[in-house]
């Protein structure tokens, strides 16, 4: 048994002072494999905690359905923490924003008529509860309080930044120590009058979030909160990437200034993030600020950590300021993870998407597109298709709102895009006398995961426009691309400009980390072994695909393209170096 308590300015543990030095690591972007080395690093760099998030859509993927299981086995997480003797603090907020694919809440929610997401709507907080109900019995003989490393637990997440129902947040908190945690209960929020104001929750203790001015941050929560520990929980010591930017990056000398900034006052910080990790599959989120921007697949964060685990000239910069204010044991640092460059591989086989639709999808039909929640998908792509009368003089088609990114054929042939956050993309038809089958090819690219554009549908939203004139009923398929082993490949002729599935394989005698270079490829998702690795684009910033050993085999290992637009050559090569932009 132990106690993690607050006593006037500082934490104590069982009576003992402690100033936590922690690090975020999100055990749902990373394969479980490495969790025990990146856990170890952390510890060798001389941080004494670790901070994770719960990811609720990862755990409910469907309404009702649990999954605490392989990456998202969180309680072995939490128990090889422990087993290193590192604390554990968790934020299992219904939401979590994390740059993740609607911060963490499932996407079924928005079949919900009329769902009201963050406040004290009853049908929202009767989801949260069953969750809870499953996640924090879980939970609850890792408390610190019997026996286990969790010392800390957060009751929702930044929560000054998009509300201020004091009622919600009462009810989180009430329903977390109901379900019996007895643990310290905090919130975090931005440093400011409305951020704090909106956030904070009585008898809880607050934290703040900021990447620099560290005095003027801690001199405003002092303001609110005079006689309890300063802990900035989130230091943000890098940045994530949206699709079409630079890679973001930050001196490592300067980041390192703000933490000793911090630790000379005997503040206590967790570094967010102290590992980054990767948002495989289809779980990257991304911003509304005005305008739609979607966040790449690499979550490198430029974090101490790089994104497949290797020190960086932070980990060294951040170690030597630690090493001043607590003791340092480079000595358990494990050994480096082998990489290796497998080489070119031809991908000799394809399947395409509009002559596979039967093995993928059964069809429904609507009289109004609808979206992917209506029709009880979550993820992936989803394919709108009628039949438009002829003849037509060319006339602009306009898609009511579409979320994220359409690709427009018409009787087969690719007439162009149409994307959410380019105003100006047009795509103009004219329709011949025999008239046309119209098919629309809508990607989601990741839900919002901050801010007020939370409920964010995907698909075609509202409706289909030729000129003026509303289209109707449609055929629908569903394409959540979770399973492609239903698709039959056949040798491949040449290389098409519709959406096609390419597949290859490549012999391995020992797995070792590898990059996949998508150089030449325009724009798809990649999958190896039937494992999602995520989203790939020319326009960058990145332009590899991490791929862990474990998710590799001795023996046959297979590689397959869903490529959007063409490729210069039906081949991929997998490196030994990543490159992010």
């Amino acid at each position: 048994m132990g106690q993690f308590a607050v006593s006037g300015k500082q934490f104590t543990y069982d009576g003992k002072p402690v100033q936590l030095l922690s690090g975020a690591i999100h055990y749902f972007r990373i394969v479980p494999e490495y969790w025990r080395d990146r856990l170890l690093k952390l510890k060798a760099c001389g941080l004494n905690t670790v901070e994770t998030y719960v990811a609720w859509n990862v755990h409910e993927p469907n309404e009702g359905q649990f999954n605490f299981s392989g990456q998202a086995d969180l309680v072995r997480f939490i128990e090889i923490a422990g087993e290193l003797g590192l604390y554990v603090i968790v934020r299992p907020s219904p939401y979590i924003c994390a740059e993740w694919e609607f911060g963490g809440l499932p996407a079924w929610l928005l079949s919900e008529p009329d769902m009201k997401l963050r406040c004290y709507h009853k049908p929202f907080l009767d989801k949260v509860d069953a969750y809870y109900d499953v996640l924090l019995p879980k939970l609850k003989p890792l408390l610190c309080t019997n026996g286990g490393p969790i010392i800390a637990m957060q009751i929702e997440n930044e929560y000054g930044s998009y509300g201020n129902d004091k009622r919600y947040l009462e009810y989180l908190k009430d329903g977390m120590i109901r379900r019996g945690v007895d643990v310290l209960l905090f919130t975090s929020d931005g440093p400011t009058d409305v951020m704090l104001q909106g956030g904070m929750v009585d008898g809880v203790l607050a934290t703040v979030n900021f990447g620099s001015r560290t005095e003027e941050s801690f001199s405003k929560l002092l303001e609110y909160q005079p006689d309890k520990p300063l802990m900035c929980m989130e230091y943000w010591n890098g940045w994530f990437d949206h699709w079409g930017e630079e890679h973001h990056t930050r001196d490592a000398k300067d980041a390192a200034a703000v933490l000793d900034d911090m630790l000379k006052i005997g503040a206590s910080v967790n570094f967010y993030m102290f590992h980054g990790g990767t948002n495989f599959g289809f779980y990257n989120g991304a911003n509304y600020g005005g305008f739609y921007e979607p966040t790449v697949t690499s979550y490198d964060y430029d974090s101490a950590l790089s994104e497949n685990g290797e020190l960086t000239e932070k980990y060294y910069a951040f170690r030597e300021v630690i090493g001043k204010y607590a003791e340092v044991d480079e000595s358990i640092l494990p050994e480096p993870i082998r990489k290796k460059a497998y080489g070119r591989i031809p991908l000799t086989a394809s399947a395409e998407l509009f002559d596979s639709l039967s093995l993928l999808s059964r069809p429904v039909e609507r009289t109004c597109p609808e979206p992917m929640e209506k029709l009880g998908q979550n993820y992936g792509f989803i394919l709108y298709t009628t039949r438009v009368s002829g003849p037509r003089e060319k006339a602009s088609l306009i898609l009511q709102e579409v979320h994220d990114r359409a690709l427009v054929f018409l009787d087969g042939e690719y007439k162009g895009v149409l994307e959410r956050w380019d105003k100006e993309s047009k795509v103009e038809l004219e329709i011949p006398k025999e008239g046309a089958e119209l098919s629309i090819l809508v990607e989601n690219m990741g839900r919002v995961n901050y801010g007020p554009k939370l409920k964010d549908y995907k698909g075609i939203t509202e409706a289909v426009r030729l000129g003026y004139q509303a289209l109707y009923h449609w055929t629908i398929h569903t394409l959540p691309l979770d399973d492609l082993s239903p698709l039959k490949f056949q040798k491949s002729g040449p290389v098409s400009e519709k959406p096609v599935f390419y597949r290859g394989t490549f012999q391995v005698e020992e797995a070792a980390d590898t990059f996949l270079d998508m150089s030449g490829w325009t724009k798809g998702v990649a999958y190896i072994n039937g494992f999602n690795l995520g989203r790939y684009w020319k326009r960058g910033p990145q332009q590899t695909l991490y791929i862990p050993g474990p998710l590799l085999k001795e023996g046959e290992n297979e590689i397959v393209i869903f490529e959007l637009h063409g490729t210069d050559e039906a081949a991929v090569t997998l490196t030994d170096r990543p490159n992010l932009g």
